[in-house]
């Protein structure tokens, strides 16, 4: 008997013992194609020499030192390498060990930075429904997923929820995509005037949205409205991407597409493509100059901030994504996997839209492509395709409650980037038996 606590105590998973390329390893032998790179993590495939030298080499140099007494020269280096590389005055790295611990140390110092500045006042969060930003309480509150909030509802702070920037469903069909980018952005400006724009600190948004939604990428247009709006009030943008960030939709940070730099921004998954859990908070030169000059000291903190050994793992992935092309190569195979998906799965009657930017795509299933009515919650859609797609030898992270948390089916693929032509119509054709199968 297993002492270990698991995901689903009524579901037996099978142990996987190794892994190569874009295929893991189950102790049987049985090979899966990894399809969404786990939670869109293994940017590099498994098995990277490069990384796995670079943590070995790391941990017989020094293993750990409490960032409290020391730094050490990978954190410094990956540091360095991230802002050389990120958008607008992103300058200051906050290493931490995954997404929902970078989206909570960007919330706190943004209610850190306007108390420094004297605005106590502000401690409002505005996002979006059907958004993930992680599952600690404060991240958790963030998120505009009604399933993941609804059990711990008590437990969360306040935070209001404007829509998302979803055109399959919420433009109109006699709006422009200009005209809808425009609409849907002012529900923030109208939020911020009903709450009183002296108590809003910030505005937490995923440039595309990923595991509740199901790669959606804004209208053109959406984010530099929402950019002008937070700096008309004062508030503070924080962009999550965790999921979609790191090169996984073609560009290295994924607001770059959407010409928008963020006062704050969250990265993890892809940073450390799966070989050690690491993530960072950036955030511009004015929020950090603010302590600098004020308190000096950001009342936050944990043990594993700033771990050489995940530094150096981080150091090692970034530095094959910006010096190898691989950042390119994932628009590129991502252009691919569209197309083929399109080839294969548009003219299916229950595919109602196909979408995403780079290695970052995904399916939303409908009962009827006209009206593109959601497929009844009972049918259990997302749950039985994962089931089918993991029997035929496909990882793929489908999820329910794609519309509103209860109703709606989607399936998201972010394979790594060194994923092969090959490799791609393999993923598509598993994928597209396994949909025959759930939905013939």
């Amino acid at each position: 008997m297993s002492h270990v606590f698991p995901r689903h105590s009524k579901h037996v998973p099978p142990t996987a013992v190794s892994a190569r390329g874009v295929y893991i390893f189950d102790a049987s032998g049985k090979a899966y194609l990894d399809g969404s790179g786990g939670a869109a993590v293994s940017c590099l495939g498994h098995g990277d020499a490069d990384v796995i030298g670079a943590i070995n080499a790391q941990t017989q140099k020094l293993a750990f030192a409490h960032t409290g007494f020391f730094t050490s020269d990978p954190a410094e280096e990956l540091a360095d390498l991230l802002v050389r590389h990120a958008p607008g005055d992103l300058s200051r790295v906050y290493l931490v060990s995954g997404g929902s611990e970078a989206v909570e140390a960007a919330i706190k110092l943004a209610r850190q930075y306007y108390l420094e500045i004297g605005q106590p006042d502000r401690s409002r969060i505005i996002a979006r429904r059907q958004s993930y930003h992680g599952n600690t309480l404060g991240a958790l509150a963030a998120g505009g997923n009604a399933w993941r909030r609804a059990q711990f509802a008590p437990l969360l702070a306040d935070v209001s929820h404007i829509a998302p920037c979803y055109e399959y469903t919420l433009r109109n069909p006699d709006e422009t995509a200009a005209e809808y980018a425009k609409r849907a952005a002012q529900e923030l400006e109208d939020e911020i005037l009903r709450l009183g724009p002296e108590t809003v600190m910030a505005f937490v948004a995923e440039p595309v949205v990923g595991a509740t939604l199901g790669a959606v990428p804004a209208a053109e247009g959406y984010f530099r409205h929402i950019r002008e709006i937070c700096d008309r009030y004062g508030v503070l943008l924080i962009l999550d991407e965790v999921m979609c960030g790191m090169g996984r939709t073609g560009r290295l940070f994924a607001c770059e597409h959407d010409g928008v730099a963020p006062d704050i921004a969250c990265i993890a998954k892809g940073l450390g493509a799966g070989y050690q859990p690491i993530g960072a908070m950036l955030c511009s030169g004015r929020i950090y100059d603010a302590i600098a000059q004020g308190s000096g000291f950001f009342q936050h903190g944990h043990t594993y901030l700033g771990h050489p050994v995940a530094a150096a793992a981080g150091l090692a992935v970034v530095g094959k994504l910006t010096s190898q092309n691989l950042v390119r190569r994932c628009h590129e195979m991502g252009e691919k996997l569209h197309q083929e998906l399109c080839d294969r799965l548009a003219q299916h009657p229950n595919v109602g839209d196909i979408r995403g930017r780079g290695l970052f795509r995904g399916i939303e299933f409908v009962a009827d492509r006209e009206t593109k009515e959601p497929l009844p919650p009972q049918d259990g859609v997302a749950a039985r395709l994962k089931a089918a797609a993991f029997q035929n030898g496909l990882i793929c992270y489908p999820m329910p409650g794609t519309r509103d948390g209860k109703s709606g089916d989607h399936v998201l693929l972010a394979p790594p980037f060194i994923i092969s032509d090959d490799e791609v119509s393999e993923l598509v054709d598993k994928l597209a038996r396994s949909i025959a199968e759930v939905l013939p």
